[in-house]
């Protein structure tokens, strides 16, 4: 029998249900190390070499990176041995393996796999899916990661990398894993396995919360949207141009033609990037608002909806519903532009709805939405709570107070915000929505602000 620190012999017997990182492993002796498994493709499973350095030299031609990595364990040690990256010669490596064996150590060398390629690392268990990108399956045991319901995970991976996962095993066993928008492994396909174990008991859900790091790879606006249709709500049919994956699609035909084009920010940025009506040149976009490549992570065409009313609806403090909106598209009331009018109940009853779904499966929420004479439309997504209380839209006591016309516009008041001395609160001076990206703006920046509505607007 096999003992428990095997950690060759357990990803020997891995590889025969699923695809593992291709890999040749060695056993000390008081000679040449030893032979135990391998798994290489256009070999036959566990095939013997002549030599320590063919072997190597096969795992080598056959690694995409190039390189490979050195995992050492013992029966006194079998976690915390020495662990060798990114090993660039068939020389190094033999060398390393060598002397690992002559300290009584097993050895894995497996082909290194690229965590920024795009793809994600993580574990899946007991119905939910922990992942990031960037990172080994262990990244998940660091703050940042994404946490879907495995049935969520599985769709979000199919529409964003265009192949399913298989994940379903994870809900009897914890699987690591990696995903790669490449084929990998020894069965080159695009999802490897690291680790398969079973779990005697496990009482976790998903907390499905944003900003993420998988979030902000592909675009805050770009994962809101994506959650909104995975909870089942309408969302505008949109094509995705990301910088780090290659472009994907979903969502619903609106019956209109018409694009607009949407720049999807790494971190929610209230306003400041373009959503504009009809189509533009996406690269000379994002070379003019992020020429440094460091706030965009992708830019969004989508159909328009044919909208009766557009708006938006936040949480208050006190759990009270804030819907508010305009008639026809809703930019101009976003940006502060336009005041808030009288809803019809119609809309009301349909963002609502819209939002009671929502806050079924995600808690608190926030959204822009469009109304298209039947149905309420998802344009944008963030979890959580507003601040704001009545015409109190951040509360605070500072030391003193300084105005704003909200007709100065949103750019004036980003200038304020930044400028702004500490301990002092704002007072914004005219009809805006407690909605719009005004009231967004001095909430995210988190500074004491009050709404002073003028009754002549």
């Amino acid at each position: 029998m096999v003992p428990d620190f095997r950690k060759d012999y357990k990803l020997d017997r891995l590889a025969e249900r699923f695809n593992v990182a291709q890999f040749v492993s060695f056993a000390p002796s008081f000679g040449e190390p030893l032979l135990q498994y391998s798994r290489l493709v256009h070999f036959p499973p566990n095939s013997s070499f002549d030599s320590l350095e063919d072997a190597l030299r096969a795992l080598f031609e056959r690694s995409a990176e190039g390189t490979v990595n050195i995992r050492s364990f013992s029966e006194v040690q079998s976690q915390s041995r020495e662990f060798l990256y990114a090993l660039r010669t068939v020389e190094d490596a033999a060398q390393a393996i060598r002397r690992l064996s002559s300290e009584g150590a097993f050895t894995i060398a497996n082909e290194t796999i690229d965590v920024s390629d795009g793809g994600v690392s993580g574990v899946a268990m007991g119905g939910l899916v922990e992942f990031r990108p960037d990172s080994t399956p262990r990244g998940v045991e660091r703050p940042g990661f994404a946490t879907l319901p495995t049935v969520w995970a599985t769709k979000l991976f199919k529409t964003v990398y265009g192949f399913d996962p298989g994940l379903e095993e994870s809900e009897k066993a914890r699987i690591e894993f990696s995903l790669h928008p490449r084929p990998r492994g020894w069965r080159q396909t695009n999802v490897i396995l690291w680790e398969y174990g079973k779990v005697d008991h496990f009482d976790r859900t998903a907390h499905v919360a944003w900003p993420n790091d998988f979030s902000q790879m592909i675009g805050d606006k770009v994962f809101g949207l994506l959650i909104a249709e995975l909870a089942g709500l309408p969302v505008p049919r949109t094509v995705v141009i990301p910088r780090r994956v290659a472009p994907f699609s979903f969502g619903m035909e609106t019956g209109s033609a018409e694009q607009w084009i949407r720049t999807s920010p790494i971190v929610q940025v209230p306003g400041k990037f373009t959503t504009a009506r009809g189509w533009q040149d996406p690269f000379k976009l994002v070379q003019t608002e992020d020429p440094e490549g460091v706030a965009l992570a992708s830019v969004i065409a989508q159909h328009s909806v044919i909208a009766d009313y557009s708006g938006a609806v936040i949480e208050s403090s006190e759990g009270e519903l804030i819907i508010e909106g305009t008639r026809g598209s809703g930019e101009g009331f976003m940006l502060g532009s336009v005041v808030p009018q009288q809803l019809p109940v119609a809309v009301i009853d349909a963002v609502r709805a819209a939002h009671a779904s929502l806050q079924q499966v995600l808690g608190s929420v926030r959204f822009e939405w469009v109304f298209d004479g039947s149905k309420a439309w998802v344009v944008q997504l963030h979890v959580g709570i507003s601040q704001s209380s009545g015409l109190t839209l951040v509360p605070g006591e500072p030391d003193d107070w300084v105005t704003f016309d909200v007709t100065s516009g949103l750019e004036a008041l980003r200038q304020l915000v930044a400028s702004l001395p500490t301990n002092m609160g704002i007072k914004l001076i005219g009809n805006v929505g407690r909605t719009s990206h005004i009231a967004d703006v001095v909430r995210k920046a988190n500074i004491p602000t009050r709404l002073i509505i003028d009754c002549n607007d």
